[in-house]
């Protein structure tokens, strides 16, 4: 009898020995030395192992062993055919499903899409029987697997799992995934941390009063809004997360669920000229600057009274003199001298903010009981004003007359933004003008669409003007530069060290740990090393 013969004998036997099955040890133990057998005994192997698998939990151990060895062949074919024939494995044994749960997790960082496909069809399989003992699985490898698996496992819970709806993602399911995620975020990295605030916001967290404000609450931790920093040598880093945080909690105030927090510490801690003429990264000083000035802006409306308003506004005044130049002193300075940069998206950001905490502070507007202050302030406003008419002007002219169409191109849509920031300026410029100031007038951030406040949606490039030319040419030139430029994405792992790998060379030695062994080191992990400098 040759063996392909012989292990359908087994299977037969097997098959019909009905109560008494658990005799047939030597039958099951036959078909597991088949997995190292010919390429078709192998196939045989894959689909008979999980058939009587649960019969023999004596074997259970052999058994997985053997199926993973089949997962590691070097005939594509029978990988694949063993992964699709791992979910059989988990019939009646919760243990058992969180191993192969977790095994499957580590699977997903295959290449192959063939491959990776029936990898994801597996994992979907198991969780429909068993989702909270599937996902413990992929939880196990999130909290112990190196950077490549937990990157891929996230990704199959904010993409894969969510779409098989509320029938497999009750509430249940939903409140395990949370609390799960909640503790990983103790330690996560950049890249990791969005991921996972992406993962919350799916489920009930992004739907409530209350889970917003938890939503808001966890990126405020990961803020960490209460550190001191070094005003004199400030770390791209602190920066760089207190954007992300901030962006990531953005779409969660409201009027009920206030920003004060967050527009306190830059306040306080960013805005002071010490500090912010510190800020910069390995890009540009002016692309991390306008970043942190846009969210700024943002949640400047949906601030509380301050504490202390009239010094934080007055920070914001500080800043936002340095983007309004004075007017030149005579009409020969003025002819000989370059003319003046205006930086439109960067005064757009400080004017709202101003005018939006100077609505809610009137009384504590400086500037405007200190006569020299306040005489500066207009003259700075009103040469800022004619800068911004010229401008409008010319982009008025460059966009009439445009068909939709052609209004669609990247470059006009990017002349009706800095046609949308200059006219804030503007509305922003007449209120701030008067005696005293009003606030009358709501205007809309350029970059903001109500509509579609999707994080990470695109953001309009710098709009800045120098006044060179008469017929604009020289400024749709600077759009076109400026769209080019490419906003700055922190690597993984920006706030604090690298992940370390598993011990062991391959996939397979974790398989059998059930991915509990060693290894796994921090990333934004450890929260330890958070505030150190790499």
């Amino acid at each position: 009898m040759d063996n392909i013969e012989h292990l359908y004998k087994c299977y037969e036997i097997l098959s019909e020995a009905g109560e008494k099955i658990s005799e047939h040890v030597k039958e099951y133990e036959d078909i597991l030395k088949a997995v190292k057998g010919s390429s078709k005994e192998k196939r045989l192997a894959s689909q008979f192992i999980g058939k009587f698998f649960k019969h023999f939990p004596d074997l259970a151990d052999a058994a997985i062993d053997a199926q993973l060895d089949l997962c590691e062949d070097d005939d594509m074919q029978i990988r694949r055919q063993a992964i699709k024939d791992l979910p059989k494995l988990c019939q009646d044994t919760e243990s058992t499903t969180v191993k192969i749960g977790d095994t499957l997790a580590q699977l997903l960082v295959l290449d192959d899409p063939l491959e990776l496909q029936q990898v994801n069809n597996s994992l979907q399989t198991i969780i429909k029987k068993d989702a909270k003992a599937s996902l413990t699985g992929v939880f196990t490898q999130i909290s112990t697997g190196d950077e490549a698996t937990r990157e891929r496992c996230f990704k199959f819970i904010a993409t894969k799992l969510f779409a098989m709806g509320p029938t497999v993602v009750t509430k249940e399911v939903e409140e395990f995934v949370v609390d799960e995620i909640k503790k990983i975020l103790q330690d996560v990295t950049a890249d990791e941390f969005q991921l996972c605030m992406n993962i919350l916001g799916s489920t009930k967290l992004g739907t409530t009063i209350t889970g917003h404000a938890e939503m808001v609450n966890l990126a405020k931790e990961q803020a960490e809004l209460n550190a001191d920093i070094d005003a004199i040598a400030v770390e791209d880093e602190i920066v760089e997360r207190f954007i992300q945080c901030a962006t990531h909690a953005m779409p969660y105030f409201s009027n009920t669920i206030k920003s004060t927090d967050f527009v306190v510490y830059v306040c306080d801690k960013l805005l002071p000229l010490s500090t912010w003429n510190m800020i910069a990264t390995a890009v540009a000083q002016d692309q991390v600057q306008l970043r942190l000035l846009k969210v700024f802006a943002e949640m400047c409306t949906f601030t509380d009274v301050l504490d202390n308003a009239a010094q934080r506004i007055d920070n914001v005044y500080q800043v936002l003199r340095e983007y309004m130049p004075l007017p030149k002193l005579s009409e020969e300075e003025d002819a000989s001298s370059p003319p003046p940069s205006f930086q439109f998206s960067h005064a757009e950001c400080l004017l709202y903010a101003l005018h939006t905490l100077g609505k809610k502070h009137p009384d504590m507007l400086t500037f405007v009981t200190d006569a020299e202050k306040l005489k500066d302030f207009r003259s700075r406003l009103q040469y800022l004003a004619r800068g911004t008419q010229g401008y409008i002007k010319k982009l008025e002219e460059a966009v009439k007359g445009k068909s939709a169409e052609e209004l669609k191109t990247e470059e006009n849509q990017l002349k009706l933004t800095a046609l949308k920031t200059t006219s804030n300026i503007s509305i922003l410029i007449r209120d701030l003008f008067h005696s005293p100031p009003s606030f009358k007038h709501e205007i809309q951030l350029s970059w903001v669409n109500r509509k579609n406040t999707k994080i990470g949606s695109k953001r309009h490039a710098p709009i800045t003007f120098d006044g060179k030319s008469e017929n604009g040419k020289d400024e749709e030139k600077k759009i076109k530069n400026a769209s080019e430029q490419k906003i700055y994405s922190p690597p993984s792992g920006k706030y604090s060290g690298k992940v370390q790998n598993y011990g062991g060379n391959n996939n397979r030695q974790r398989s059998r740990n059930g991915g509990s062994g060693g290894g796994g080191g921090g990333g934004f992990r450890n929260r330890r090393n958070f505030n150190k400098k790499y």
